[in-house]
């Protein structure tokens, strides 16, 4: 499996203040992206993750530091011919209706006649923008702008997809939709790095994941070896049964009518509340383990610096 993105020791500063002075924004930041993978850039608002991003695209260049795509220096447009991005707030011409957008970047990619159709109608559907596809950029919601964005990023076919925060301004069922089609991508072989510091969504897909703060890297690796397995405490829901006879047996977090939340940190005692709930003729409604996650991870990363 080829790198097909990697940073060694990248350093950027910005000069801010009415007397210039430097400010570091990466430190020496350092990272792999293997070929077919969905990677995980986590962080922060305000640790660098965009700023990562504007690097490697050469958007900025940074102070220090090598930068290789597909093995050649990102400096070379060659290395980014087959990279599609989605920047966190894309800028659209808002007259454009969503078709006459995709239409105008396959023109400048050499698209025409029945092709160009057939791939602006393909990736409509992808994004599930057919509906609205005439109407102007400036009707659209700021999800919806999204999803052309994303259709756009596409449109190259492009072996890297780079997306800075691209669940911002989706709604649930907006953002499990994204999720898929990120799913889907590396299903086709494509390469994803997705930056994000919604930490669900970079759970639920991602293979390998590198966390930032501060400018610096504080932990990378693929999820499996960074989340330990271990129960952390088992939650139960329990029905028909006062939430004070369990007081013994574990901590109790919330009740609502004849439902009680329960944590129960020890092991041996899971027995032992539902041996309680059938003597109290109760019902179990849920009873599930609860292992460290990413959030844990995170969370307690940041409180340690």
């Amino acid at each position: 499996m080829g790198k097909v993105l990697e940073l060694e020791n990248v350093h950027k500063a910005y000069k801010v203040g009415f007397i210039p002075r430097k400010k570091p924004v990466l430190k020496g930041v350092t990272f792999h992206v293997n070929e077919g993978e969905i990677f995980g850039y986590l962080g922060p608002n305000g640790a660098g993750k965009t700023t990562t991003i504007k690097c490697i695209l050469n958007l900025i260049f940074p102070d220090a530091g090598r930068i290789t795509i597909f093995g050649q220096d990102s400096l070379r447009p060659r290395a980014r011919q087959r990279v599609g991005f989605l920047p966190e707030n894309p800028y659209f011409y808002d007259y454009l209706t969503g078709r006459e957008f995709l239409g105008f970047y396959a023109d400048l990619l050499g698209l025409h006649g029945q092709a160009r159709e057939e791939k602006i109608g393909y990736f409509l559907k992808l994004v599930g923008m057919e509906r609205a596809a005439d109407l102007q950029l400036r009707k659209y919601s700021r999800g919806m702008l999204q999803r052309i964005g994303l259709a756009q990023a596409l449109l190259n076919d492009p072996a890297l997809v780079i997306l800075d925060e691209p669940m911002g301004g989706l709604d649930p069922i907006g953002r499990k939709e994204f999720r898929d089609i990120i799913v889907n991508l590396k299903k086709e072989g494509k390469t994803v790095f997705l930056s994000s510091h919604i930490l669900q969504d970079i759970e639920m897909i991602c293979d390998r994941v590198a966390i930032i703060l501060a400018g610096e890297i504080i932990n990378q690796g693929y999820l499996g070896d960074l989340i330990s397995e271990k129960v952390l405490y088992t939650e139960i829901i329990i029905g028909g049964v006062p939430a004070a006879d369990f007081n013994h047996l574990g901590e109790s977090v919330s009740s609502s009518g004849d439902r009680v939340l329960l944590k129960v940190y020890e092991e041996e005692k899971i027995d032992q509340v539902i041996n309680l709930v059938q003597q109290k003729k109760g019902k179990i409604i849920s009873l599930i383990p609860r292992t460290e996650t990413l959030e844990d991870i995170f969370v307690n990363m940041v409180k340690s610096q």
